[in-house]
């Protein structure tokens, strides 16, 4: 069996916590990808209920995980 190293790293309590500033570009790609998902949803849920699974794996890590066109759909 394999030995498992970790190397402790102290915390760095001095530093202030940088400012997020999202992207405009960003916002709006994620924009896009909602409302294709949403045609996609409203076009044919059943058939396109996998390109709407692929599509929301990337909207998810921006957006909350329990955010789901099929709901909406009435799909889960």
């Amino acid at each position: 069996m394999a030995k498992v190293f970790t190397i402790p790293v102290p915390p760095r309590l001095g530093n202030k916590r940088r400012e997020r500033n999202s992207d405009p570009r960003y916002v709006d790609g994620q924009r896009l990808l909602v409302e294709a998902m949403r045609y996609l949803a409203q076009a044919d849920p059943v058939n396109n209920r996998s390109a709407i699974q692929l599509i929301s794996e990337h909207v998810r890590t921006r957006f909350r995980m329990s955010d789901s066109p099929l709901t909406e759909a009435g799909l889960s």
